[in-house]
């Protein structure tokens, strides 16, 4: 089967990012299936542009990598600026990638995945010209968390983007979600048969008995207790807390706080650290996910963390899983469905949200007690093997294509 992937932030495994949909469609390609990406040529997290191959004609940049094709469309690749550049950044994707998808020939399938939910409108109008099933992928309530975060908040342009979801969940042959949170809010919106194919990891990236002395060496943080927070560096993210909170541990020398990646508040953080004349802090840039094993095993604990708000309840968000893979214990400033997998597994610590008092004593107890962290670390390990392997993952996505070709 072809399966076409409309998809403007699709991230391989040398480049930064989520690789939540590379490594599926790896799989995917590994039962038989071709896989073609249709994605952007600039970094979504970071907002450079990608390296490349050279354009290849009318069809766009294509790199070929484990089976999967992927084609890059031209963007408007100011998306970090503001949230207007970032909706024109969407759009010109939504149309460049449609015209690109209209040359991908022999398609079987046609996966779409937001957000930007705009790229579900081209997945669709490709899917019923081509005359295949479409398959539409939740990753986050859009607009839902748009609103709650503050970020949307014209109330045409609200009900504008709620019509759009509707309008898309309706339309699909099957809603795919990554998180068992949102299946009653695609439902209430119209979905008419919903799959959870939840995030997980790939335990064979991560060696949970590597040390990490070199990324320990490189960095200087030999003999101290390493709390890694990996990923985006955004609104949402709530990384200010961390802030206050590393303010507070500077009772504490040993501990180290590493926040690895990159987003369009990273300036900003940056600028609170030295305003708060923190030394305890460090930034380092976004890397690959080939490197994310490295670093992960540099720390002794791993931090997620979102704002305190009600929606972020629903979420499941993938670096847990890579952090449970790696076998470190996870700091969990998120509560919701994510603290019950995490409790589920006796893997980590949960902190309230928005809270930096609750995020500062939860990292000093674990830096107190480095046998009950290493237990709980690898206590993740075993329930990610047993529970949210990519590869079973992608099995059930590989039945989900065969049953709609069916």
């Amino acid at each position: 089967m072809h399966i076409l992937l409309i998809h403007q932030a699709f991230t391989a495994l040398d480049e930064p990012g989520g690789t939540r949909h590379y490594e599926l469609a790896r799989c995917l390609a590994g039962r038989g299936h071709q896989v073609t990406v249709i994605a952007s040529p600039v970094s979504y997290l970071t907002g450079a542009p990608l390296r490349l191959p050279p354009f290849s004609g009318k069809m766009g940049g294509e790199k070929e990598g484990g089976g999967v094709r992927v084609l890059r469309a031209s963007v408007y690749s100011a998306h970090h600026k503001s949230f207007v550049h970032r909706v024109f950044a969407f759009l010109s994707f939504m149309t460049s990638s449609f015209f690109l998808g209209l040359k991908v020939k022999h398609v079987d399938l046609v996966w779409g995945t937001s957000p930007p939910i705009f790229q579900g409108v081209t997945a669709w109008m490709l899917a019923r010209l081509k005359r295949v099933p479409f398959l539409f992928e939740v990753r986050d309530l859009w607009p839902a968390f748009a609103v709650a975060v503050g970020v949307l908040t014209n109330p045409l342009l609200i009900a504008m983007s709620e019509w759009l979801e509707r309008f898309l969940y309706r339309r699909a042959d099957r809603v795919m979600v990554n998180s068992p949170g949102y299946v009653e809010h695609v439902q209430r919106r119209g979905a008419r048969r919903v799959d959870l194919v939840p995030n997980g990891a790939d335990p064979e990236m991560f060696n949970p008995a590597d040390d990490g002395a070199s990324f320990r060496t490189r960095h200087l943080l030999t003999n101290k207790f390493v709390v890694l927070y990996a990923g985006a560096h955004g609104m949402s993210n709530d990384l200010g807390i961390v802030l206050e909170s590393a303010r507070l541990l500077a009772d504490t020398p040993q501990v180290r706080v590493v926040l690895l990646g990159d987003g369009k508040e990273k300036a900003h953080l940056q600028e609170q650290a030295a305003s708060l004349g923190l030394t305890n802090v460090l930034f380092l840039p976004a890397i690959p996910k080939s490197e994310m094993p490295t670093a992960l095993a540099g720390a002794n604990a791993c931090l997620a963390i979102l704002k305190p708000i009600e929606a972020y309840k629903t979420t499941y968000p993938n670096k847990v899983f890579d952090y449970m893979a790696a076998g470190r214990p996870v700091v969990l400033a998120i509560d919701g469905v994510i603290r019950e997998a995490v409790e589920a597994a006796g893997c980590g610590v949960f902190a309230r949200p928005g809270d930096p008092s609750a995020l500062a004593e939860a990292i000093r107890a674990l830096a107190n007690d480095p046998v009950h962290c290493r237990e709980m670390g690898l206590a993740g390990r075993r329930y990610v093997e047993a529970n949210f392997s990519r590869s079973v993952l992608a099995e059930k996505l590989a039945n989900i294509v065969d049953e709609m070709k069916a």
